[in-house]
């Protein structure tokens, strides 16, 4: 375990241990600190689906002179979230849709985080999705986009498995979808129908038995903080 990930699951001790728990679990089978390192430094970011807030802990301390403001649906996931990283004074967690950040703080961020949240939304949605978190950015925002790669492997079908467990079983999580995975190349065309750049796909499954994918794109425009 890293020295960043460390003080990161140590904001979470406090925690009942089921949620402790869930934290813990999400850190050792996701790569979201390297997900964290490739966010523009001194940036404002929107943690989208910020859920109990881990990838914002790590997002703020990997670099303090971010401004990290997480947004969740569930407000379960941000009360914990709240009371976790409440000593951190560069985030800041809120309960709402990525629609309702939108409204209020429209071209504001120079980046945006979108970890694990695509497929549990219905795919009809998925366009209006990224169009929203376009308007988030500021002209050469980032967006950084992890997700489960569909493709039919044995790592697409456990990933799917270990979902519905999440979702339908334990109910952990909220899905309004049919908990879809789709292929690089579909999130690839809805990125640029929704005005980004592509500007690399890079895989990170190795080492886990989840099919990790990490979108990397861009709103045209002058360039954000660089990383």
């Amino acid at each position: 375990m890293s020295t960043l990930q460390s003080q990161a699951l140590a904001l979470f001790s406090a925690l009942p241990a089921p949620e402790r728990f869930h934290v813990h679990a999400r850190a050792f089978s996701a790569p979201l600190e390297a997900v964290a390192r490739r966010a523009p430094a001194g940036a404002s970011i929107a943690d989208v689906g910020c859920g109990h807030g881990l990838l914002s802990a790590l997002l703020a301390l990997e670099d303090p002179s971010r401004q990290v403001v997480g947004v969740d649906p569930d407000p379960r996931k941000v009360m914990w979230a709240s009371r976790a990283l409440g000593r951190l004074p560069n985030v800041h967690i809120e309960e709402g849709t990525v629609e309702r950040l939108a409204e209020a703080r429209e071209g504001q961020f120079d980046a945006a985080v979108v970890c694990d949240v695509l497929y549990l939304l219905p795919e009809a949605r998925w366009p209006a999705f990224f169009a929203t978190v376009r308007r988030l950015l500021r002209p050469g925002g980032r967006f950084l986009l992890k997700e489960a790669e569909g493709g039919g492997s044995w790592k697409h079908y456990k990933c799917l498995a270990q979902e519905w467990v999440m979702v339908k079983l334990l109910r952990r999580t909220q899905a309004g979808g049919a908990l879809a995975l789709q292929p690089r190349e579909t999130l690839q065309a809805l990125l640029r129908q929704a005005g980004f750049e592509v500007h690399e796909t890079v895989e990170m499954d190795r080492g886990y038995t989840t099919p990790h994918i990490l979108y990397v794109a861009q709103v045209p425009g002058a360039a954000p903080p660089s990383p």
